[in-house]
C-alpha cells in the first residue's frame, strides 16, 4: 500500500473549552481538536516526534532548539492496491418476477429485424415493439421445444 504523509507541529499551548481546568486538560484538549481536525481530512494519526532543529543565532552563531511533531497518514488516491472489487447485488432485484415471454413467432422475427433495419427492437406479432433480447429470447425457448419433441 501507498501512504502520503503529514506533519505538523505540536499544539504548544493549550485550548480553553467549557468545563476543563487546569493546564493538562487544556493542552490535551488543543492535541484532541488538532488530530479531530486531521482526522475529518481522512489522516490518520501515526505518533509524535521530539526532533532537533539547528537555527541561527545572531550572525555566526546556532543553537539546536527541540520540536515537537504530529505525524499523519492517509492513503494515497492513486493507490490501486486497496481496490477490492465487489458484485453489485441489490437485494430488490431478487424479489422481481421473472419477465413476461414475449409472443412472436420465428419467421416474424427474423423478418421484422430485416425489414427496417433496426438493430434495438423487433415487432411482434400483435405490431408492439419490444426489446430485441427478449424477441430472441423467445425465439430460441420455441426452438428448443421444437427440437425436444421430435
Amino acid at each position: 500500500m501507498s501512504y502520503e504523509y503529514k506533519v505538523v507541529p505540536a499544539p504548544v499551548r493549550g485550548l480553553k473549552a467549557k468545563g476543563l481546568k487546569g493546564p493538562e486538560a487544556k493542552f490535551a484538549n488543543a492535541l484532541e481538536a488538532k488530530m479531530n481536525e486531521l482526522a475529518a481530512e481522512g489522516w490518520e494519526f501515526q505518533r509524535t516526534e521530539t526532533l532537533p532543529n539547528e537555527e541561527r543565532s545572531g550572525l555566526t552563531s546556532s543553537t539546536t532548539t527541540y520540536r515537537s511533531i504530529m505525524v499523519f497518514r492517509r492513503r494515497r488516491k492513486d493507490d490501486i492496491s486497496a481496490f477490492e472489487p465487489r458484485a453489485l447485488e441489490d437485494p430488490k432485484v431478487a424479489e422481481l418476477p421473472a419477465p413476461a415471454p414475449v409472443e412472436a413467432s420465428e419467421e416474424h422475427a427474423d423478418t421484422s429485424a430485416e425489414s427496417n433495419g433496426s438493430t434495438d427492437t423487433l415487432e411482434t406479432s400483435d405490431g408492439s415493439s419490444d426489446d430485441i433480447d427478449a424477441a430472441i429470447s423467445t425465439a430460441l425457448k420455441k426452438r428448443a421445444e421444437g427440437q425436444a419433441k421430435s
